[in-house]
């Protein structure tokens, strides 16, 4: 990420656009998944009291997601911890197996948390939804990325 860029921007080639979510905001209470459907985690849960990034993506598998984005953060994970972050998370619209597997094919184990959010929720609650119907078979993840500190929405300069 380049300095100066805020958090809450969605990086894309054609456009930025700002989330519903804000500087200040906290975050949405929403349950999650992780590793299998029975497995859930409730977002605001897992990063209360931690500073963290969020970053999502459209979908796991899809080839700009598996080349340059998970990998961007798997890649500076030690730079990202030794700026003070406690959790790196990956958010997408798909299934709790599948976002396993995904994570399991970059070795994300005990770096970043793989989590499904099957149904869109979280994804509507902070504004970020794109109808890919067409082309992916449902809604799913703009790519976005924030920071989270000790209870609210920060910037973010990498």
């Amino acid at each position: 990420m380049s300095s100066g860029r805020l958090c809450l921007q969605l990086f894309s080639t054609s456009t930025l656009r700002r989330m519903a979510l804000k500087i200040g905001d906290k975050l949405p209470s929403v349950d999650l998944h992780e590793g299998n459907p029975g497995v859930k985690v409730n977002i605001a849960d897992l990063f209360a009291g931690k500073k963290g990034i969020i970053f999502g993506v459209p979908g796991a598998f899809t080839p700009g997601c598996s080349k340059t984005h998970l990998p961007g953060y798997l890649s500076d994970y030690d730079k990202i911890k030794t700026a003070g972050v406690d959790l790196i998370a990956c958010i997408s619209v798909n299934d709790a197996f599948v976002m396993a597997a995904w994570g399991d094919e970059h070795k994300v184990s005990g770096k970043i948390r793989m989590l499904a959010d099957t149904t869109a929720s979280f994804t509507k609650a902070i504004g970020m939804e794109l109808d890919l119907t067409e082309a992916l078979g449902n809604v799913r993840s703009k790519r976005y990325a924030l920071i989270h500190s000790v209870g609210t929405i920060k910037p973010l300069f990498w």
